[in-house]
């Protein structure tokens, strides 16, 4: 009889000390990745210009950076098919360690390929950086998962996004002060701005991985053994749930990707476009943390609604403070925008707390409903126009927010001593993110930018049934 993947891990007898520092080791984890996947969004406008790019070959920065992740993750699973499970020879926390050198190794990468103003080279530096990166997300993924009791599983994971989403709100804040002001020099921004930022990212990899290394994290055996090598596909709702993930990542990375791009075209400069971004990825900040206490079901009904109503309105003051943060003249100060401007922003975050009531703690039902909004507001977005239609697009943040973390958490749902070939396998079909940039800004070439955004709503059709009907767990033949 198989096990749950909660069961079929557990930490070594002597080794049983709490989770509760453990897993906010990880949480940082999932700050810095967030962080420095997100800069692609700074990026690509950057690069677009220095290099005068098209949209299409802009967006193989995307191309370049969740390429890899698929070719990575295909690497890890025939791996485990052939030999056996990576993780279960080397530990969590080895991989962890070995993930954060190889993305210090790629932020470095950013100073020659700016010194030799090769487009092809800054491609190459971010494969490396989405390498380090890919084995990370295999590795604390689903150690998040397990870091805690089986039912809480989808609100722990959604809290470790939560942070995630912390880094990547702040990353188009810092990335666009970084590049546009304080290493801009006396000509302007230049492809070397670049070097310096990244340099410095790379950094704090090197310092994460000793980090790491000092820290307790709780070594897991597994209990139970494959039956075969490669069972993970027999799975159904894990076939199904890597098509969602793809569908899922290939969708937000695809809108965060042209946002700047549609806020330049209606009128904003690049640095106010960015700040934009930290509302886009902000909203999947708050709606992660409500996620995180909607899905708990240690914390009693009647609170719960009283906690995220708290937690929407704490994390929107502190994205509207921080997006007031300038430097001029090498002088910090606080320019607010005018409160009324994001009314309808305001609106949106009621919007996504209905859902959630809607929701009624379910994380598929909650995936179902969170698509269905997302594809209403990309109309809105695409075929509307002015300050409805720009909020309609930054506003799909709020419900892209719990996506990954329910997606992951249904799909891995029993997999039992098959969890790690399956989070693999789920890793993999992060290449959403490579191939929908490229696609939409082929379509953005073709019919303008704003019709373009038209192209995530498949993604979003397809993520509905999956909410709905596909993640639900078949009985394997012989199973009870």
């Amino acid at each position: 009889m198989s096990k749950s993947m909660e069961q079929s891990v557990r930490p070594d007898s002597s080794q049983e000390q709490g989770y509760a520092r453990p897993f906010a080791t990880i949480t940082v984890l999932f700050f810095m990745w967030g962080f420095i996947t997100v800069m692609n969004d700074v990026l690509i406008p950057f690069l677009k210009d220095g290099f005068a790019l098209s949209y299409f070959q802009a967006g193989l920065v995307q191309f370049a950076f969740f390429g890899a992740f698929f070719f990575v993750s295909l690497i890890y699973f025939l791996v485990s098919v052939v030999i056996s499970d990576p993780i279960g020879r080397l530990g969590y926390k080895n991989w962890i360690i070995i993930s954060l050198v190889i993305c210090g190794i790629g932020c470095c990468l950013f100073y020659p390929a700016a010194t030799t103003n090769q487009y092809a080279f800054f491609l190459g530096a971010l494969f490396v950086l989405a390498s380090g990166v890919t084995i990370l997300q295999i590795a604390a993924n689903p150690y998040a998962a397990i870091l805690g009791k089986p039912e809480d599983a989808s609100s722990r994971l959604n809290l470790a996004q939560g942070v995630n989403s912390i880094g990547t709100t702040l990353a188009p804040i810092a990335g666009g002060l970084l590049l546009y002001k304080v290493f801009a020099g006396p000509d302007g921004v230049t492809i070397e701005s670049i070097q310096l930022p990244y340099v410095l990212y790379g950094g704090m990899f090197f310092m994460l991985a000793f980090f790491v290394k000092t820290c307790y994290l709780p070594a897991f055996s597994n209990e139970e053994t494959e039956e075969k090598r490669g069972g993970a596909f027999r799975h159904r709702h894990l076939r199904l749930g890597m098509i969602a993930i793809f569908f899922y990542v290939g969708a937000e990375v695809a809108i965060g990707s042209y946002l700047v791009n549609f806020a330049r075209e209606m009128g904003y400069s690049e640095t106010v476009s960015s700040l934009f971004l930290a509302y886009y990825w902000g909203g999947a900040m708050i709606g992660r943390l409500m996620g995180a206490i909607s899905l708990n079901n240690s914390i009693e009904s009647g609170r719960k609604y009283a906690y995220m109503g708290l937690v929407a309105v704490l994390i929107t003051g502190l994205v509207y403070l921080v997006t007031s943060v300038r430097l001029n003249d090498g002088a910090f100060s606080l320019v607010f925008m005018d409160p009324v401007k994001i009314l309808p922003y305001l609106l949106i975050i009621s919007l996504n707390f209905v859902a959630f009531i809607l929701g009624r703690s379910q994380a598929g039902r909650l995936l179902g409903i969170f698509s269905l909004v997302a594809m209403v507001l990309l109309f809105v977005a695409a075929l509307g126009s002015g300050g409805p239609a720009f909020w309609a697009v930054i506003g799909v943040g709020l419900f892209n927010s719990i996506m990954w973390s329910n997606i992951f958490t249904l799909a891995i749902k029993d997999l039992g001593g098959d969890t790690a070939q399956g989070s693999s396998l789920l890793v993999m079909m992060i290449v959403g993110g490579a191939v929908f940039p490229p696609l939409m800004g082929h379509v953005a070439d073709l019919v303008g930018i704003k019709l373009a955004f038209l192209v995530p709503v498949i993604c979003y059709c397809y993520l509905t049934y999956y909410g709905f009907v596909g993640h639900r767990v078949v009985s394997l033949p012989g199973r009870k």
